[in-house]
């Protein structure tokens, strides 16, 4: 089994208890040491992107959704023992949900907006 920044197997607990803050924050200390980790920059856009989203900011959420997609694509099928593959529905999905024409709703009215599938991450070995 690969050895991999113990941020990195706590970013898959918090991304699946939905805190997506916290991702970000682990993330970006990762990226801030290796900033050639386009993998890590590509999931660090994806989490910023929901967290965006969950707030109401739905022109951030789109942005960095976009950003993520084209950031992982290089990395496809299999880095860093995620299943990059898996992750491509989810992107495209959650881009395909984020109402077009709204750029931002207010934190209060964030609740109503479409409801964004669930993914669960995990390591593959």
């Amino acid at each position: 089994m690969c050895m991999y920044p113990e941020e990195y197997y706590e970013f898959f607990i918090q991304f699946n208890e939905g805190d997506y803050y916290t991702c970000h924050d682990l993330l970006e200390d990762m990226w801030l040491t290796e900033k050639s980790n386009y993998f890590l920059k590509g999931l660090l856009q994806m989490t910023v992107a929901l967290y965006h989203y969950g707030y109401g900011n739905v022109k951030g959420a789109r942005l960095m959704m976009q950003a993520a997609h084209q950031y992982l694509q290089p990395y496809r099928p299999m880095f860093w023992s995620l299943d990059v593959e898996k992750l491509y529905p989810f992107i495209e999905e959650c881009l395909r949900l984020f109402p077009e024409g709204v750029n931002r709703v207010p934190f209060e009215e964030a609740g109503k907006l479409p409801q964004l599938p669930e993914l669960v991450l995990y390591m593959e070995d």
